[in-house]
Order: C-alpha cells, then sequence, then structure tokens
C-alpha cells in the first residue's frame, strides 16, 4: 500500500459519510418529481414548530407538553402518584386536547382521501390560527400561566399538534413524523451496521431529530431570558412559512400531492 493512502476501515467510513450527505440532502432539496414531492423540507419545518410548542408547554404552563402524549401519560401516572411539580387536571386536559384535534385530523384525512398537498394546507392553516390565537393569549396574561390562561392554552396548542399529528402520519413520508422521534432513534440504530443492518438512514433521521433539538433549543432560550411570548410567536411565522410554500402546489397534479 502507497504511503498515504487510505487504510482499510477509511473506506466503508468515507461510504457512510458520503451517504448521509446524500440522505441529507434529498431531505433537505427533495426531487419534486419523486414519490414525496416537497413534504421532508415542510416536515422538517413543522419539527421545528413542535419543539418550540413543546419547549412553552412544559416551561411555561407547568411539565404539561401538548406534543409529545407520551410524557403526558407519564406525567400523569407521577401526579396520582403524589409526586409534586405536576397536575392531573393539566395531563388530562392536554390529552382530550390532542385527542380532539387528532380525531378533526382524522375526519380532515376522509375528506380529502389521497389529496396530500391540499390536506397538508388546510391542517397547517387551522393550526396556524389555533397556535396564533395561544401566542395572543400568552402575550396577555402572566407566565408560567395558571389557572382558565393556561388551560385554553394547553386546549389551543393540543388541538393544532393532534391536528399536525394525524395528518401527517396519514402523508406516510418515512422517518418524518413532525412530533415523535423514539421510533426514528430506534430505527437510526436498530437499521445500522452495529445493529445488523446495512444502513440507518441516517441522513434523514438525524435532520428529523436536529429539527426538534433546535426548535426545543430556540424555544428555552427565549423563555430562559425572558421571552416566553416570542416563542410562539416564532412557531406562528414557521406554521405560515409552511402555509405559503403549499399554496402553489393546493391544485398540483404531481403524484406526490395526489397520492398517500
Amino acid at each position: 500500500m502507497r504511503h498515504g493512502s487510505p487504510g482499510p476501515a477509511a473506506v466503508p467510513h468515507h461510504g457512510a459519510v458520503q451517504t448521509t450527505l446524500r440522505e441529507a440532502r434529498a431531505t433537505l432539496v427533495p426531487d419534486m418529481s419523486g414519490p414525496h414531492g416537497p413534504l421532508p423540507p415542510l416536515l422538517l419545518v413543522l419539527t421545528v414548530v413542535t419543539g418550540l410548542v413543546d419547549a412553552f408547554s412544559y416551561l411555561a404552563l407547568g411539565r404539561v407538553f401538548v406534543a409529545n402524549m407520551t410524557g403526558n401519560v407519564v406525567f400523569l401516572a407521577f401526579s396520582l402518584a403524589g409526586s409534586s411539580g405536576f397536575s392531573v387536571s393539566a395531563s388530562v386536559l392536554a390529552l382530550a386536547a390532542f385527542m380532539a384535534g387528532a380525531a378533526a385530523g382524522g375526519r380532515l384525512v376522509h375528506v380529502m382521501p389521497g389529496q396530500r398537498a391540499r390536506l397538508l394546507l388546510a391542517v397547517t392553516a387551522v393550526q396556524l390560527v389555533l397556535v396564533a390565537g395561544a401566542s395572543v393569549l400568552g402575550a396577555t396574561v402572566d407566565l408560567p400561566a395558571e389557572g382558565a390562561a393556561r388551560g385554553g392554552l394547553i386546549v389551543l396548542l393540543g388541538l393544532a399538534m393532534g391536528g399536525q399529528n394525524a395528518v401527517v402520519r396519514r402523508l406516510g413520508v418515512p422517518d418524518l413524523t413532525t412530533t415523535v422521534l423514539t421510533l426514528t432513534i430506534t430505527g437510526m440504530a436498530a437499521d445500522s451496521v452495529l445493529g445488523g443492518g446495512r444502513s440507518g438512514k441516517v441522513g434523514a433521521r438525524l435532520l428529523s431529530a436536529a429539527a426538534m433539538f433546535l426548535g426545543a433549543l430556540a424555544g428555552a432560550a427565549l423563555i430562559g431570558h425572558g421571552h416566553p411570548d416570542v416563542t410562539l410567536l416564532c412557531a406562528t411565522i414557521a406554521l405560515v412559512a409552511v402555509a405559503c410554500a403549499l399554496v402553489p402546489f393546493r391544485s398540483s397534479a404531481g403524484r406526490w400531492a395526489q397520492t398517500s
């Protein structure tokens, strides 16, 4: 072997890096003639929204999630066991609001069968109204919110995130669920070479995790620096961006927009 040439282990490693970068690029800059069209980057933006909204709900509404229902089930158990800092009513209200939003999203799916572009646009528009309403309410009350204000914010955000989750589930874009990372991270590890697979689809899955992380980080930083109302404002702006990006495709005849 000539001096300076890569060793045997370097080639597979280099190939894995190239594959990951290719997957990431295909997610951020998708093939418009492909099976999912522009959906992947838009779902990444919605994942950032989830991070922002859950940061707000946990830190400004007091240990309750409006998108992560696994967390609420656990919090409910903690509160029933007598642990301090958790609320039975807040957890139950968040679960109920999320389920109501998911039911409405499911109804929307049946009203618009096979129309992915219009379906995502419709749920994003509804979600935009709900999150914008929560943003206005959050700006008019003292945070951390209590009483009726807290309940109102939980309901508005829970409805918005439940609807988003139901529709994104129906869109069926792999590894971009926008609200749940457990299966994404599991797949990344289980499908990796260490797990006995050939590829963990690391590019798309890492982007999904990074989007959630960045949304939560930005939300926590804003709240920590005394700007909790800006957190929901940022989520509202992100939803406006998604809706605007979808408007030109609402009547698209592309394969990605018409099938699911």
